[in-house]
C-alpha cells in the first residue's frame, strides 16, 4: 500500500441527537502513516467525530470508510477486529486489576483459543498463544517505561500513569489506526512531553496511523502532520499546522478575532 493512500475516509458525516446537530456534513481523509489531529473549541464535535469512527455512534448521514471498506454499520468490536483502537477522554481502566492484566485485556481480539479449545489444545496451541501475548505485552510495557508499576492495581496509580496504561491497552490491540481522545489532558509539563514522545514513536517507529484530539495547541502544532478544525459541528479548516494557524476562520472560532494567534486550549473540556 502506498503511504499517501487514505486509511480512513469520512464522507459527508452528519450526526443528530433529536433536534441537536453534533456534526454537519463533515468530510476528510487520513493518509496511511499520518499523525492527524482534530481540534476545535468546546462543543465543536471532536469527540462525536471520533465516536463515529470507532463505532460508538452511527452517523445520521454519510459514511465512514476504513481501508476502502464501508464500516458505517459495524459496531465497535468489529472495528477493533479490523485494526481500529482507541483511548477515551475519561479513563476506562479496570481499577482493581493490575497494569499487566489491563493491558492483556487489550489483546482479547487477537486471541484465537477460547476456554474450551484452550482445555483441549493447551499443550499445543493455547499455551504458545499465551506466551506470544505475554511477550507482546512486555514489549509495550518496556516501550511506555512502566515496568515499575506492572503489578500495581491500575486504580491506585497517579492520573498521568493511568493515562499511560490506557494507551498501553489500546496499543495491545495492535491497531493500524489508533484514536487518541485528549491523551494529555490533566498532565503536567513533564508528563505531556513523555506522552508526546510516545505518540510520535508509535507513529514513526511502530507504523501506526494516529488520529488525535488534543487541546494543547503547542503539542498539536509540534507533532501533527495535518490538522482539521471543527466548530459547532462543521469543518472550518484543514491543512498543515502552519496553514491552520494562519486561517482567519480558525482564529475567529478560538478567539472571536482575526488578528490574534491561537492560544493553549488546555483548560477547555469537550
Amino acid at each position: 500500500m502506498k503511504q499517501d493512500t487514505p486509511i480512513l475516509e469520512a464522507e459527508h458525516v452528519s450526526l443528530r441527537f433529536g433536534g441537536v446537530r453534533a456534526l454537519t456534513d463533515v468530510s476528510f481523509s487520513v493518509r496511511r502513516g499520518e499523525l492527524f489531529s482534530i481540534i476545535g473549541p468546546n462543543g465543536a464535535g471532536k469527540t462525536s467525530m471520533v465516536n463515529c469512527i470507532s463505532g460508538r455512534y452511527r452517523p445520521t448521514e454519510g459514511r465512514i470508510l476504513f481501508d476502502g471498506q464501508d464500516i458505517t454499520a459495524l459496531g465497535p468490536n468489529k472495528r477493533a477486529g479490523l485494526g481500529i483502537g482507541r483511548t477515551f477522554q475519561n479513563l476506562a481502566l479496570f481499577g482493581h486489576m493490575s497494569v499487566l492484566d489491563n493491558i492483556l485485556v487489550g489483546r482479547h481480539h487477537l486471541m484465537r483459543h477460547g476456554f474450551l479449545t484452550g482445555m483441549v489444545y493447551w499443550l499445543f496451541g493455547a499455551q504458545k498463544e499465551e506466551l506470544e501475548h505475554r511477550r507482546a505485552v512486555e514489549d509495550i510495557i518496556d516501550f511506555l517505561e512502566i515496568q515499575h508499576i506492572r503489578k500495581a492495581p491500575a486504580g491506585t496509580l497517579p492520573y498521568g500513569l493511568r493515562k499511560r496504561v490506557e494507551l498501553a491497552r489500546a496499543i495491545a490491540l495492535r491497531p493500524r489506526l489508533i484514536l487518541l481522545d485528549e491523551p494529555m489532558a490533566g498532565m503536567n509539563l513533564e508528563e505531556k512531553e513523555d506522552m508526546a514522545r510516545f505518540i510520535v514513536d508509535l507513529n514513526e517507529e511502530w507504523g501506526m496511523t494516529v488520529i488525535m484530539i488534543e487541546h494543547d495547541m503547542g503539542v498539536v502544532m509540534d507533532i501533527s502532520h495535518r490538522v482539521i478544525v471543527l466548530d459547532f459541528g462543521k469543518k472550518i479548516a484543514e491543512g498543515t499546522p502552519d496553514q491552520v494557524l494562519a486561517d482567519p476562520h480558525v482564529k475567529r472560532a478560538y478567539l472571536g478575532e482575526e488578528d490574534e494567534v491561537l492560544v493553549d486550549e488546555t483548560e477547555r473540556v469537550e
